[in-house]
């Protein structure tokens, strides 16, 4: 076991930026972490208060919290809400704070994240929030009482992208893959109860397909790796972060190279 991880509890921490977003892109890897015997924990930056045509933002928010809680316990995770709003997620002092006594609550030995760079700005400023407040959760004169400082750095990963590319376009190779073919079913039914997120995207995006979408995503991931099904992480590795591969050691052969091409 990682000399680093010794000295935290076996807890995986999802922090995304909106209701769906963990279902989409790592639903599968909490399965199997929680097959393992890991405590789940899920929080996203926002309730969704965008996310509807028709419904006021507090009546939307309260859906769309209700349908995450929801999908948490399909693998008896706990799910937070963060409080930001949709396009407002700021990288300023009271919304870090709050990241930061999120992982000191929760105590994770893993967090996974969204990509640094990706489609929409709410996840990449969700992305940098969770980097510092890794650093930043055992830092004793950063306060968030009574909450106490949290004095280990977890092992952080940045889910794909959506679509597996950036903002420009290009093609983001993951680190490695996770093999998610044995819970399919799982993070299909994780998804499942994004309803009011199904409806909303048809409307706004032109995206229909909901789960076939999902499922397409993730088995051109797994292919990268030789699976059927697959999600794709990075691992930060700057410097006093975890050099090891605490995701491959407790999942052992789940985890997949990327193939090379011929």
């Amino acid at each position: 076991m990682s000399k680093n991880h010794k000295n935290s509890n076996n807890s995986v921490l999802a922090v995304v930026a909106h209701p769906d977003d963990a279902e989409f892109l790592c639903a599968g890897t909490l399965s199997l972490l929680h097959q393992k015997g890991w405590q789940i924990h899920m929080a996203t930056m926002t309730a969704g208060d965008c996310g509807s045509r028709n419904l006021p933002p507090e009546e939307i928010s309260r859906i769309r919290k209700t349908e995450a809680q929801k999908a948490a316990d399909v693998i008896n995770a706990g799910y937070k809400c963060l409080g930001s709003k949709d396009l407002f997620i700021m990288y300023d002092r009271s919304t870090l704070l709050k990241v930061i006594e999120q992982i000191r609550r929760v105590k994770p030995a893993i967090v996974l994240t969204m990509s640094p760079s990706c489609y929409m700005v709410d996840h990449e400023t969700t992305s940098k929030l969770v980097q510092s407040a890794c650093f930043a959760a055992g830092i004793v004169n950063i306060k968030t009482d009574p909450v106490s400082p949290y004095f280990h750095v977890p092992h952080l990963y940045y889910m794909d992208p959506m679509e597996g590319k950036d903002k420009f376009g290009n093609f983001i190779e993951p680190g490695f893959v996770v093999d998610i073919t044995p819970v399919i079913d799982t993070k299909e039914k994780m998804l499942g109860c994004h309803e009011s997120q199904r409806s909303w995207l048809q409307e706004h995006h032109g995206m229909d397909e909901y789960m076939d979408t999902m499922k397409q995503m993730s088995a051109e991931r797994g292919n990268l790796g030789g699976v059927k099904y697959g999600e794709g992480f990075r691992q930060h590795l700057g410097h006093s972060f975890p050099q090891d591969n605490l995701l491959q050691e407790v999942l052992e052969n789940g985890v997949k190279p990327i193939k090379q091409k011929s």
